[in-house]
């Protein structure tokens, strides 16, 4: 089938990405076939499609990190790499037919609802506009690039690129590259292209928790088992996620006392006792996100790599300064400050009821009501959104799908032109969101992790473990809404 080019549509959803293809694929599943997917990439896979640098992988078994209508028994190891989570992703969108639907190339720049029509109005940056009853944004967390502050940047005459778009065309063979931050996307890289450096500088702010990953490739028998017994993949991802429930919260004192020790164990390997005490964690276990790797601390122990945590005041024309005075003359900065985690949809134009705009909505911190939807913004779902992020997203995304195309369902059944939560019901929810926030310990500590937006909220964690995420979205809860009748909307029209 052909889907419409632009023009009017039941649903759109923003991106292509795990959020918006499972999306496609369930309203499908309900007979839904109306609707167009926009994405500002060339293909599907959302941040998989666009974090390429080397080394670059989950940090959640793959057999967990699935689509649960999709069970890939043939992973190649327990956490996977990025090329092979693209292919699954780009697998699972042929399979299911997604890719008629998909507008690639396309960036959202704003999005308006019409109170006259019950529509919403979505403009893209090559000047179309589609508009739909329904907009789903599978946007998440991971949009805009987080760039450090400090000056200088223009001034670098050397290579300069963020480790979230990796320029490939760069040979860092024999190079004296800069990695600035030392967090999740560096732990990974790191020990990837530190053999072909001349000389490689990771400064570090502060020190994270790395803990051994147990990542050992599947043998072939273990495949064939896998291949063969149909409740292989079932038993291996139920035992993942009991794994990730009693991990999550970090309420085990001795779990926690395990991973610290774990953690303690993995900064052994380095030989120098000075970089082995630069690299402890002065932080709690959990407080900011764990990193896996066996493979990050090793690297410091080769002679060409030289660990740094002096404040780094300005980039120079030939390198890094750092506050007091030095100058590392470097060919290539690396920036690896991950992203803008707190904006969520946000980071585009986004204009509710009355004309009001979620950046005003949200100027305490981004809220929704499940992480979804929130108020004056009706017949609008996030997948990804606010306080959802803990355990494995994929399976979050499809508790959030399944609620999404539920609401989709009730509107049509009981024709309604809309549905709108409830102020009252969101700011409660909030509320009850943020005190069980400060009930997790480790989170309060001074950490300097992503968590907060710049009121002090906390904006990405979910406080519960998975079991509950799915009792609240699988809970009847029409009352939450206001829910506008289409007879009224013609009427008062």
């Amino acid at each position: 089938m052909s889907a419409k080019a632009k023009g009017d549509f039941r649903v759109i959803i923003i991106g292509a990405g795990p959020g918006g293809l499972c999306t496609a694929i369930k309203l499908r599943q309900a007979g839904i076939e109306d609707f167009v997917i926009l994405e500002k990439a060339d293909g599907v896979g959302g941040t998989w499609w666009h974090n390429r640098y080397p080394g670059a992988e989950c940090d959640v078994k793959s057999h967990l990190y699935s689509f649960s209508f999709e069970l890939k028994r043939d992973w190649s190891r327990p956490y996977a790499g990025q090329e092979e989570i693209l292919d699954y992703m780009q697998h699972v969108a042929e399979k299911y037919g997604v890719l008629p639907f998909c507008r690639f190339g396309n960036t959202v720049e704003r999005a308006q609802w019409s109170d006259e029509d019950a529509c919403w109005e979505v403009a893209t940056a090559a000047g179309e506009v589609y508009r739909a009853p329904f907009l789903v944004s599978g946007m998440g967390m991971f949009n805009e690039l987080m760039w450090p502050d400090f000056p200088g940047r223009d001034t670098f005459r050397g290579k300069l690129f963020h480790s979230a778009r990796w320029d490939h065309d760069y040979d860092l063979e024999g190079k004296r590259v800069a990695c600035i931050g030392s967090a999740a996307s560096a732990v990974q890289f790191v020990p990837e292209i530190a053999p072909k450096t001349a000389r490689l500088h990771v400064f570090q702010r502060t020190a994270n928790w790395v803990v051994p990953k147990e990542d050992t490739p599947y043998t072939e028998d273990e495949l064939r088992v896998l291949r063969e017994d149909p409740d292989a993949i079932l038993r291996s991802r139920e035992q993942i996620y009991e794994e990730l429930n009693s991990f999550i919260l970090f309420n085990d004192p001795e779990l926690q006392a395990q991973n610290e020790a774990a953690g303690l164990a993995n900064i052994e390997v380095v030989e120098d006792p000075e970089v082995r005490a630069k690299l402890r964690p002065t932080h709690p276990f959990g407080c900011k996100r764990p990193l896996f790797s066996n493979r990050y601390y090793p690297t410091f122990n080769l002679p060409q790599v030289e660990l740094v945590t002096d404040r780094i005041e300005r980039l120079s024309e030939r390198g890094v300064v750092t506050a007091d005075g030095r100058e590392r003359e470097v060919d290539c900065v690396i920036i690896a400050t991950g992203f803008q985690v707190s904006r969520y949809l946000s980071a585009i134009d986004v204009v509710g009821r009355g004309g009001r705009r979620l950046e005003d909505a949200w100027s305490d911190g981004a809220q929704a009501y499940l992480g979804i939807t929130t108020h004056g913004f009706p017949n609008l779902f996030m997948l990804y959104g606010p306080n959802t992020n803990n355990g494995s997203i994929l399976f979050m995304i499809e508790r959030q799908v399944d609620y999404l195309v539920r609401q989709i369902q009730r509107v049509e059944r009981e024709a309604l032109a809309f549905i709108d939560v409830r102020e009252d019901v969101e700011a409660h929810y909030n509320e009850c969101m943020q005190r069980d926030i400060r009930k997790v310990e480790v989170w309060q500590a001074n950490c300097g992790h992503y968590y907060n937006a710049k009121s002090g909220r906390m904006v990405t964690q979910w406080p519960h473990d998975l079991n509950e995420y799915t009792a609240r979205t699988t809970s009847e809860d029409a009352e939450a809404y206001e829910a506008m009748p289409r007879a009224a909307l013609a009427s008062a029209g």
